[in-house]
Parts: C-alpha cells; sequence; structure tokens
C-alpha cells in the first residue's frame, strides 16, 4: 500500500470561477460540470489514474466545498484537497500545494479541459518526454487551426529543437497551450507570495531555454461556454467512441503478440 504522507506527482487545477459557463456554475463549479456523462474534473483525474498516478492533489476555491465533498471518496488517484481561502491563480495555487506535490516535478492539468488521445496518452508522452537535465516546464501544446471551439491568436511558435517561443507581437501563433504540462518546482522559487499567473514561470523557463513544448496528436475541445458545451457534445461522445475502439483494437492487438 502506498505511504499515504508519499507526496503527489500531479496536480489538478479546479479553482477557478467558470464566470463564462454561467447560468450552468451559478450553483457548480466548473470541474463539476458534466461532459460526456461526467464532470470534467472526473475526465481528467481518471486519465491520470489510467498513467498510473495514485495520488494527486486538487486545489478548489468557488464553491469549494462541491469539489472537496466530489473527490473524497476517490482511490485511484487517492485526492489531496488544497483548499484556497483567496483565489490564488494557476501559479499561486500551485506553489500552495508545492509541500504536498514532488520535489522533482509535477505534472499540472486544468480541470476544466477535454480531449481525446492520440497514439499514446497525452500524460505518458509528457512524462516520457521530460527531461529534467534540459527543461524545467513542458507544456502540451495544440495547433491553432485543429482545436474544436477555439478562437484565439495563438501563443507559442515551436521551435526545431522543440523549444517555445511566446507569440509576442505578431498577429497569431501556429499553437496554443491545453492546460497540461510538467513543471520543475524550481521555478517557484522567488515567486511572489499570494495570487500571480503561471505566466511567471514560464517567462523564467523561457529566458533560460528551458521551455519546451509537446503537440498533443489527438483532438483537443475548447468548451468555454455553455452554447460550446451544447456544440460539442455530440462531436465528444463521437470522438470517445472512437477513442474506445481503438483503445480495444490495441488491446487485441497487443494480446495476441
Amino acid at each position: 500500500m502506498r505511504d499515504r504522507n508519499a507526496k503527489a506527482q500531479a496536480m489538478v487545477l479546479a479553482a477557478g470561477l467558470g464566470k463564462r459557463m454561467r447560468p450552468i456554475t451559478d450553483h457548480m463549479p466548473k470541474p463539476l460540470v458534466p461532459v460526456a456523462g461526467k464532470p470534467m474534473l472526473d475526465h481528467v483525474l481518471d486519465k491520470l489514474a489510467l498513467a498510473g498516478f495514485d495520488q494527486a492533489v486538487v486545489n478548489s476555491h468557488y464553491l469549494g466545498q462541491m469539489i472537496v465533498d466530489h473527490v473524497a471518496s476517490r482511490t485511484m488517484p487517492r485526492v489531496l484537497c488544497s483548499p484556497e481561502e483567496d483565489l490564488l491563480e494557476t501559479g499561486g495555487g500551485v506553489k500552495k500545494a508545492l509541500p504536498m506535490l514532488d520535489d522533482q516535478a509535477v505534472l499540472v492539468a486544468n480541470a476544466d479541459v477535454f480531449w481525446t488521445e492520440g497514439a499514446e496518452p497525452l500524460f505518458d508522452r509528457l512524462t516520457e518526454a521530460f527531461d529534467p537535465d534540459h527543461m524545467d516546464a513542458l507544456l502540451a501544446i495544440y495547433p491553432v487551426e485543429g482545436a474544436f471551439g477555439y478562437d484565439g491568436a495563438g501563443d507559442f511558435f515551436w521551435q526545431v529543437d522543440g523549444r517555445l517561443k511566446r507569440r509576442g507581437d505578431a498577429v497569431s501563433a501556429p499553437y496554443f497551450f491545453t492546460g497540461v504540462q510538467i513543471l520543475s518546482p524550481r521555478l517557484f522559487e522567488n515567486t511572489p507570495d499570494g495570487a500571480f499567473s503561471s505566466n511567471l514561470v514560464y517567462d523564467k523557463a523561457l529566458a533560460s531555454g528551458r521551455c519546451f513544448g509537446l503537440v498533443h496528436d489527438g483532438d483537443y475541445f475548447h468548451i468555454g461556454t455553455p452554447e460550446a458545451l451544447a456544440d460539442a457534445e455530440i462531436v465528444i461522445a463521437d470522438a470517445l467512441a472512437h477513442e474506445s475502439t481503438a483503445r480495444m483494437a490495441k488491446a487485441a492487438k497487443s494480446g495476441g503478440d
């Protein structure tokens, strides 16, 4: 049995206000909004379980007790809660949870993102690709033109050696950040107490040439509004069916080899 005092190697960010999803989020935090039959948060936690993570930290703020109650009975992964009395934003939320997290590298995922897997599960690809000797941050990115529901200008250029470069003054960039990443805790050294954005630690990693990108090769869905959720449900159900069929075919092939 795993030591209950052992530190988690993953964190799910579930403290956002979900303002754009109102009125759905008037009485429910966005991570608990159902997508394809189960809450967004459970989709992420289930993927962590499949990747072998047996312990994860989940933070909370808006209607936070609902999230605490929801994860209380989970055993795979077992969830450690990090409630925030004041909203700490993405960077501050991770920094507050650092005492509960592994001191080498932490997989961090937003609770309100949704994707289907490509040739290999995204969490597996990230953990296999992360090289602590050369990386402080490895961000999962996705092509702007390929995402369902994304209408932004993109966040990054993906360079030949895998390093990322911000869009900067460019009108657009070909890739956006998915909300899934691996970070070195040392990025949070000398960061402010209280609330701050993860962009602060990304800038540190970018400045030192230690911020890399990995392109997700499955489907990705940006669900920001009730209308987007309604539009996405049918597409997501179809994508999940294809994913399930591919998983069963792969398992059958492995069993026959």
